[in-house]
C-alpha cells in the first residue's frame, strides 16, 4: 500500500491528482482549508482522507500530519501543491502586504509541508519517502507582471535542491513538477484578467489537468533508486521557450 498527503487538494490541481492517486489505489490524504470541498472529493472513497488545514498554520498543519500518518500508517509521498498566484502588475503596483500573502502561502506554507513531511519520512520505520514540490514554469521564465508569484517560485526550486541533498542520508527523495497552463482556477483567473485587459486577445492555449496529476503520479511511482528532479508538463503551444 503506498501513501500520499496531497495539499491544496480541494480544488484545480491538487483535486484533480487527488482523483488519479485514489483511482491507482494509493490512500489520499487530503489537505486544504474547506471541509466541504474535501468531504465531497472523499464520499465514497474509503482510502480518501480529509484533512482541513490552512498551509500557513504551523499547529494546525502539525495536526494534520499527525492524523494522517495515525490513520494511513506512513507517509510515502508529499505532494506540495497548496499556493497562489497574487496580483498582476509592475512591482511599483504591487501593494507590500499583497507581496507578503503570496510569500506566505507559496513559501512559508510549502516550508511547513516539506519540514513536517521530511520529519516523518525520517522517523518512520522504513524510513524514507518522496517530496513533489509543485514549482512552475514561471520558477524558470516569469509571465509579464508576475513578480510575487515568480519571486516564489524561483524560491521553491531552492527548496527542491535543498531537500534532494540533505534527503539523501534519510531515503528521501525530492523533486519538482513546472506545469504550464493547465485548466485550473488559477489558469481560468489569469484568462479573465487577460480579457479584461483586452477583449480581442486570444486565449492562452491550455491543457487538461488530468494531464498535470498524471505526471505527478509518474514522478511518484519511481522506485525508491529513481528520482525525477524535475519535469516540466505544459499545453504544446503556450509561449514559454523563449516567451521573455
Amino acid at each position: 500500500m503506498s501513501t500520499i498527503l496531497i495539499t491544496g487538494a480541494s480544488s484545480g490541481i491538487g483535486a484533480a491528482t487527488a482523483k488519479v492517486f485514489i483511482a491507482a489505489g494509493w490512500t489520499v490524504g487530503l489537505l486544504a482549508r474547506r471541509a466541504d470541498k474535501l468531504r465531497a472529493l472523499a464520499e465514497g472513497q474509503d482510502k480518501a482522507i480529509p484533512l482541513v488545514a490552512d498551509v500557513t498554520d504551523a499547529a494546525a498543519m502539525e495536526a494534520a500530519f499527525a492524523d494522517f500518518a495515525a490513520q494511513a500508517g506512513r507517509l510515502d509521498v508529499l505532494f506540495n501543491n497548496a499556493g497562489m498566484f497574487g496580483p498582476s502588475g509592475p512591482i511599483d503596483e504591487v501593494p507590500v502586504d499583497a507581496f507578503e500573502e503570496v510569500m506566505n502561502v507559496n513559501i512559508r506554507g510549502m516550508f511547513i509541508a516539506a519540514r513536517l513531511a521530511f520529519g516523518q519520512m525520517r522517523r518512520q520505520s522504513p524510513k524514507g519517502g518522496r517530496i513533489i514540490n509543485n514549482g512552475s514554469l514561471s520558477a524558470h521564465n516569469p509571465r509579464p507582471g508576475s513578480v510575487c508569484y515568480t519571486t516564489s517560485k524561483h524560491a521553491i526550486t531552492g527548496l527542491t535542491r535543498t531537500l534532494s541533498l540533505d534527503g539523501r542520508a534519510f531515503d528521501i527523495a525530492c523533486g519538482q513538477i513546472d506545469i504550464g497552463n493547465a485548466k485550473s482556477e488559477l489558469v481560468e483567473d489569469l484568462n479573465e484578467r487577460a480579457r479584461a485587459a483586452n477583449p480581442d486577445q486570444p486565449l492562452m492555449p491550455m491543457m487538461e489537468v488530468e494531464d498535470a496529476a498524471r505526471s505527478v503520479l509518474h514522478m511518484a511511482q519511481m522506485p525508491a533508486s529513481a528520482n525525477v528532479q524535475f519535469l516540466t508538463v505544459m499545453a504544446t503551444k503556450m509561449p514559454y521557450i523563449g516567451r521573455g
